[in-house]
């Protein structure tokens, strides 16, 4: 019988990489899982990133919440390694952790997850979310669930909340000739590994792939970008599109947070914490340097922030 590889978030930030990445593996060598298919959740099957992905070979795209996946829906489906980038919501526990344990009592092989900064996964973190990520990994690294092998990734921080409001800047300025703040993220003069959130998704597809998954079983591997940027570089990258200085920079702007927490009223408290998320970033220990050497080994990543800034960008 034919087995699976399940991808929750399929359309997301880095599954849809995931998935293009295994399709190109498993469609080009015939002794990679021999006869397995890519199933891949998404919430519309109608959006145009889903229509892209059932193109591909091996893939089959399904319209399915995965808060309600059961041990029972992944034995039908036959799945024997799965891949799943959760949501960073207060319920993100007990939703996450449901997902595991049915995959334990599925059978499920090898789970790859995505984590979020590695200098803030502990219990201690003042931010909320990373707590979660570290009861998450404790919970997978118990004796109750030593049958269920995973790996844990441990992105440094995505383009797509350091980078992307620097080209929407220099976006909006070549559509009306008008700046308005450039609200970053970064601190001034504190180098940060930036992660480009498809070169995660391309790791964590030849985790999947791997024949002896043992090798990396409760392994937290930390993933960075190739190269440092600080805030007064995304600066000067945006002044060298526009040809003129930058008005007003904002630096370690999170504003986005308490849009984020005006919208959940009922867990303010809770979500105005991530606040605390980026500090580690601008003490300095979120440096490229920190990438673990078998990220490096298997697929290290290649974008660098020039790359992102201009994948960005509007032609």
């Amino acid at each position: 019988m034919t087995s699976t590889i399940l991808i929750v978030g399929a359309t997301g930030n880095t599954g849809r990489s995931v998935v293009e990445t295994l399709s190109e593996l498993l469609n080009n060598s015939s002794e990679i899982l021999p006869g397995c298919r890519i199933l891949a959740l998404t919430r519309s099957l109608h959006g145009p990133a889903a229509q892209q992905l059932t193109r591909l070979p091996r893939v089959e795209v399904v319209e399915q919440n995965w808060v309600q996946i059961t041990a029972d829906w992944l034995r039908q489906n036959r799945v024997v390694r799965a891949f799943i980038a959760s949501h960073n919501l207060p319920t993100q526990f007990a939703e996450e952790s449901a997902f595991h344990l049915a995959a334990l009592q599925a059978g499920v092989e090898y789970v790859v997850r995505i984590s979020t900064t590695a200098a803030n996964v502990r219990p201690d973190c003042p931010a909320y979310y990373p707590r979660t990520h570290w009861a998450i990994e404790t919970l997978l690294s118990s004796p109750e669930f030593q049958n269920l092998q995973w790996t844990s990734l441990q992105p440094n921080i995505f383009s797509t909340f350091y980078i992307a409001p620097a080209a929407e800047l220099v976006n909006n300025y070549r559509e009306s000739g008008k700046q308005g703040a450039l609200r970053l993220l970064a601190s001034r003069d504190s180098p940060v590994g930036v992660i480009d959130p498809a070169d995660v998704g391309v790791l964590a597809a030849h985790l999947l792939v791997t024949n002896d998954t043992s090798k990396h079983n409760k392994a937290k591997y930390i993933v960075n970008g190739p190269e440092d940027i600080t805030g007064q570089q995304i600066v000067k990258m945006v002044e060298d599109q526009i040809g003129t200085r930058v008005t007003d920079v904002r630096y370690q702007d999170t504003s986005v947070i308490d849009e984020m927490a005006a919208q959940n009223p009922e867990s303010r408290n809770i979500i105005l914490s991530a606040k605390h998320a980026p500090e580690t970033a601008w003490a300095g220990e979120c440096t490229a340097a920190t990438t673990s050497k078998e990220v490096l080994e298997l697929a290290a990543p290649k974008n660098t922030p020039a790359d992102m800034f201009n994948a960005l960008l509007r032609a």
